[in-house]
């Protein structure tokens, strides 16, 4: 009998490396492919890039922002999502008041400007993880893929992000099998988004990995491979 297809979204300026323990642990259960989300500048047509390269049916699984196109996915093609996997994530649109949008042009000049190394090692790592471990060798890491990336990549991200819509109405529609997972030090997704998203979906885990922040697949891999194989059992 063939692996059911796992379609894995990274968050925002990550490749396939923060899905890494994923993947191993997942050998024998999945048959893991790693969308790429940097190729756009809006969520839909980000998520449909992912729909042409994806198997006609397969299980979804997001991570922040990689979240967020998992939820386009599901308005533009429920059909094809067996299941979903919502993590660190965010159903809202940014709305004007939030503390966030507001900082999204400064980042996309600084970034212009030359500045995005310092960006993500001043600005948007040191958010990323808890702040009782030392986290340098995941810290260099996400400078990393981020650097991999590049600039324009951070660019058309940032203004997807900020011009997104809200998805609660896409989550309550969807009935299948989901999980809702979250870092339990996650400052820039918090508690009530994932609580949010839990009352909205007809069929879903709630999962709180403890010491992890933001990018639990790199925190806690175990914690997290876990709760992604009980989801795939299901």
């Amino acid at each position: 009998m063939s692996l059911p297809n796992l379609v894995l979204l990274p968050g925002m300026m990550c490749d396939a490396r923060v899905y890494d323990s994923q993947i191993e642990a997942l050998k024998g259960i999945a048959k893991c492919q790693v969308g790429y989300i940097g190729g756009a500048d809006n969520m839909t047509d980000i998520a449909t890039q992912v729909l042409t390269q994806a198997p006609q049916n397969f299980a979804l699984a997001g991570l922040s922002m990689g979240g967020i196109v998992a939820m386009e996915i599901v308005r533009l093609a429920p059909q094809r999502v067996t299941r979903l996997a919502l993590m660190d994530t965010n159903p809202r649109a940014e709305a004007e008041a939030d503390d966030i949008k507001a900082e999204r042009q400064p980042q996309i000049d600084a970034v212009q400007a030359g500045q995005l190394e310092q960006l993500l090692r001043e600005v948007m790592v040191p958010r990323y993880f808890t702040s009782h471990r030392v986290h340098s060798q995941l810290d260099e890491l996400c400078v990393d893929m981020a650097l991999s990336l590049g600039k324009d990549v951070f660019i058309r991200q940032s203004q997807a992000l900020r011009n997104r819509r809200d998805q609660q109405a896409t989550l309550a529609s969807f009935d299948k099998l989901s999980l809702v997972l979250m870092g339990e030090e996650d400052d820039l997704c918090p508690l009530d988004r994932h609580q949010c998203m839990v009352a909205l979906l007809s069929q879903a885990t709630f999962v709180k990995i403890p010491r992890a922040g933001h990018i639990p697949t790199l925190e806690q891999p175990a914690a997290t491979n876990a709760a992604l194989k009980q989801w795939m059992a299901l």
